[in-house]
């Protein structure tokens, strides 16, 4: 892997336009006020700031917001935008980097705790989260809910969009607990394809990991209106708190 991993130019170049639908205020509103709401007059730290979907309106708010990210050719696109130059950004894995000063709140979106690929690399992001948060200081993740119950046995492969110019699959590996999603754009009459790689996660793996990591769950629902999180639930987002002594 580079050192964009698997967000290079070519992906950052047409990220924004290709998660539009993310953009919408009534998606983006409630996450930013979440994540305001418990930030208050603290720092946050975002793990996978990409392209600044969250740290821009975020930091738009007074809170100060510092950024994780792997990939320069995402970053150089938050840095354009208005208030991008003033938001701090170190490059490198969000599962190990660190960054100066500790945190009210830490927090990874989009399923991005799902890039890292291996368990242990997920529990190192949660240990390298502790150690940034203050006492008392929040880690929040929003994932998608492995959506295996549409997995009819013997299969390994469903589709999640098509359409005439896109389509997409998850290809499932139940054993490794891995998925790569497969995305075919239709680019002046010729199929361009990009795969990516994750690790699915389950809501009570999430809480051992942070366990593991010395901190307690807080709050768990199943979007940022703060919907109540049940077996028919396709996300969840988890809070989590690090000990106040």
């Amino acid at each position: 892997m580079d050192k964009d991993g698997y967000f290079d130019e070519n992906v950052a170049a047409t990220y924004d336009r290709d998660v539009e639908h993310k953009f919408d205020p009534e998606i983006l509103n409630p996450a930013v006020d979440f994540l305001a709401d418990l930030a208050g007059d603290g720092r946050a730290l975002e793990l996978g700031s990409g392209t600044g979907r969250i740290t821009l309106p975020l930091a738009s708010r007074r809170v100060a917001v510092a950024g994780i990210e792997l990939s320069v050719a995402m970053t150089d696109r938050l840095r354009a935008k208005p208030g991008g130059e003033e938001i701090d950004v170190t490059i490198g894995d969000f599962a190990t980097a660190k960054v100066d000063g500790s945190f009210k709140v830490a927090y990874l979106v989009f399923g991005t705790i799902s890039n890292l690929t291996t368990q242990a690399a997920q529990v190192a992001c949660f240990r390298n989260v502790a150690a940034h948060l203050e006492p008392g200081g929040y880690f929040i993740i929003e994932v998608g809910i492995p959506k295996l119950q549409h997995l009819p046995y013997g299969e390994t492969v469903r589709p999640f969009q098509v359409g005439d110019d896109y389509m997409g699959f998850d290809e499932y590996n139940l054993a490794e607990q891995g998925l790569i999603s497969h995305h075919f754009r239709l680019v002046d009459g010729n199929w361009e394809r990009f795969s990516s790689p994750f690790r699915y996660v389950w809501p009570s793996e999430l809480d051992l990991m942070a366990e593991l990591a010395g901190m307690k769950p807080h709050q768990r629902w199943s979007g940022w209106k703060r919907e109540a999180f049940t077996s028919d639930s396709l996300s969840l987002v988890a809070v989590w708190q690090k000990p106040t002594s």
